[in-house]
């Protein structure tokens, strides 16, 4: 099970109240850094930019690749340990707009974690330290530590802490 909160809305759905719930100047802010940071290839200073003005909390040499899209509305709750490589145009997501609630929700990225291409993580989810997560995924749940997965709905493809 995700890890958000959740928060009902009773007039029209949960995306049309959004500047009740993030004020309109932040996210303007957050979109034009994560745009610049989007095309942006010097990794020192993408890193730089999530952590000065996003909040978010990434380790030492962590990669994100061209494209990435963290989340706009909360990317402070937004953490990813070190040496870490996250994968061409993955979507991280800190949040989601539904009819009738939104949820707000962390999502933890481990050390020495690939996450492949095409990827979407979903609100209030763990990856945990060396895990793989296949190209074109959508993590839904928690990853266990140095396990690869992928697909959707996202499957164990092989648990390296079992011995063979």
């Amino acid at each position: 099970m995700r890890r958000t909160e959740r928060y009902k809305v009773s007039s029209a759905n949960s995306l049309w109240n959004m500047y009740k719930t993030v004020p309109f100047w932040k996210v303007v802010k957050n979109f034009i850094v994560i745009q610049v940071a989007r095309y942006t290839p010097f990794l020192p200073l993408k890193n730089r930019l999530y952590r000065s003005f996003l909040h978010m909390k990434i380790g030492d040499k962590t990669a994100f690749a061209l494209m990435v899209m963290p989340d706009i509305m909360f990317p402070e709750k937004i953490k990813v340990g070190s040496n870490s490589v996250i994968g061409y145009n993955t979507t991280i997501l800190a949040h989601e707009y539904l009819i009738k609630e939104y949820r707000i929700g962390e999502v933890v990225i481990g050390d020495d974690v690939l996450i492949g291409a095409n990827t979407t993580i979903l609100p209030g989810v763990t990856i945990g330290d060396k895990a793989t997560v296949a190209a074109g995924s959508v993590v839904h749940k928690d990853v266990l530590p140095n396990t690869v997965v992928g697909g959707n709905p996202l499957r164990i493809i092989r648990d390296n802490n079992k011995e063979n």
